[in-house]
């Protein structure tokens, strides 16, 4: 609960903080000075480790610019270190003035654009510093710096509180949904399409790094040996993101989890005309909830064979021309690509180079706030669809804030996806039947809707009597008032 509290308290700050006013600045800021606490901790371990195998360790971070030296100093006996600790205008004036630039010169000097240190100048050349009250950054590092990041219980709640922070940007705006998928839903795709230790997993509009990181969690739990440590830090996970926030977020939530350099580009991945894109660029396993309802440029649309102004739409055409041939697919989607006629032409395109084996049907409150209904898309490139398996998720009570979507919501299917059976919330379709627009619409056969049987004059008679009811009621009321 250390992180819960410590996290309240800095939001707390950060109310009071004239150059913050939403939950995006919140967590901007609170997530470029956990980033740094955190390096120091782990420089240090790495430094620890490196002393006990009798080897040396060269930080990336050096000198003042550490973070026990101008964020926290201590004196002998480790208490803080009041007198030589820096506060109020001076405080801020080293972080935009010194600490910001030092940072992001380190793009300049890294070895590699794959490297932690290149990453480092990469974050700190898109964030500012926001705080501009050197007493309330004062009063904001004193809470980080209490927190602890040694052992694995401690780096997996704070990820796990983190990742909270994340899901409140949903509810900031417009903008803070657009990089926000329930996590529980996030799993039971990576479950699913199950990525393998060797296989690439590859997120093209990866906002904060939720499927990434999750798909991290999964495949670490199936390492043998360094080699693998080494191919899950490497060259197994890459993401694209367009807009500056949750490029920083994701990467930072990258490192969080685990994983040291993470391969996340700041790009727009709908500008790539599709008719560059070479085998080699092309992924093992495409795990993605891509924006809709967006807008380009008159000539990223021609980057498309199928000319269309929907960014979904375009994403989707993207994830089907960078697999793989036998690469896997999930993909979050507005329920409406099922149906909608713009997409005929590319519902024809997935199923004829894509196996379309699986579509799972979401209820209206899975993304709080958001207003939609959307399924999940599971395919697999290379084969045709010759049938579709459908899974309509009915959790027996309506989702949304107080009543989120969690992981038992979604066991049922998880279990029925093994066989692919037929039960009251599942059933499967033959392609053949389909018609010329290839309509993917949900229809459950095996739920029949409850019909009102009652005539147009009995239900008129009805809604008199409910109404005569009611103002008998009001009546009443009025007596007694």
């Amino acid at each position: 609960m250390q992180y819960e509290s410590t996290f309240n308290a800095i939001d707390n700050i950060l109310r009071n903080e004239a150059g913050c006013s939403t939950e995006l600045d919140y967590i901007e800021q609170t997530s470029w000075l956990l980033f740094l606490k955190y390096l120091d901790d782990l420089e240090a371990e790495r430094e620890m480790n490196a002393l006990m195998e009798g080897k040396e360790y060269k930080r990336i971070i050096t000198g003042f610019m550490r973070w026990s030296q101008w964020a926290a100093p201590k004196k002998a006996d480790g208490s803080p270190d009041d007198i030589n600790c820096m506060t109020g205008p001076d405080l801020q004036q080293f972080v935009d003035t010194k600490l910001f630039p030092a940072l992001r010169e380190f793009q300049n000097t890294a070895s590699s654009a794959r490297s932690l240190e290149y990453k480092i100048g990469e974050i700190f050349a898109e964030l500012r510093n926001k705080i501009t009250s050197g007493y309330n950054l004062r009063e904001i590092i004193n809470l980080i710096d209490t927190l602890r990041f040694q052992s694995a219980e401690d780096k997996h709640e704070m990820t796990v509180l983190y990742e909270s922070k994340i899901g409140k940007m949903g509810n900031a705006g417009r903008n803070g949904g657009e990089y926000y998928t329930p996590r529980p839903l996030i799993r039971t795709i990576v479950k699913v399409v199950n990525p393998k230790i060797g296989e690439s997993v590859y997120d093209p509009a990866c906002g904060s790094a939720g499927f990434l990181c999750e798909a991290f969690t999964y495949m670490q739990a199936k390492v043998k040996s360094t080699k693998d440590v080494k191919t899950l830090q490497e060259n197994t996970f890459f993401g694209k993101e367009k807009k500056p926030l949750p490029y920083i977020i994701a990467t930072m939530n990258m490192i969080f989890h685990g994983v040291a350099a993470p391969n996340i580009i700041r790009g727009n991945t709908l500008a790539e005309n599709l008719n560059q894109i070479q085998e080699k660029d092309r992924k093992d396993v495409i795990l993605a909830n891509p924006p809709f309802g967006g807008s380009e440029r008159g000539e990223v649309l021609q980057n498309f064979d199928l000319r269309t102004s929907e960014t979904a739409y375009m994403f989707m055409q993207h994830f089907i021309k960078m697999l793989r041939a036998g690469g896997r697919a999930g993909i979050v989607i507005k329920n409406t690509f099922l149906s909608n006629g713009d997409a005929a032409a590319l519902r024809k395109m997935l199923l004829e180079f894509c196996n379309l084996h699986t579509i799972l049907d979401l209820p209206s409150g899975v993304f709080q706030g958001a207003g939609v209904k959307t399924v999940v898309l599971f395919f697999e490139k290379g084969v045709k669809t010759e049938k579709i398996w459908y899974y309509q998720l009915n959790p027996g009570r309506n989702l949304g804030k107080t009543n989120a979507l969690n992981e038992d919501d979604l066991a049922e299917f998880v279990k029925l996806y093994a066989t692919k059976g037929d039960s009251e919330n599942s059933w499967s379709i033959d392609v053949k039947s389909l018609g010329a627009d290839c309509d993917l619409s949900v229809k459950n056969p095996n739920r029949v809707e409850e019909k009102d049987e009652r005539s147009s004059k009995e239900i008129m008679e009805s809604l008199v009597t409910l109404n005569g009811d009611a103002n008998e009621i009001l009546s009443r009321l009025q007596e007694l008032l």
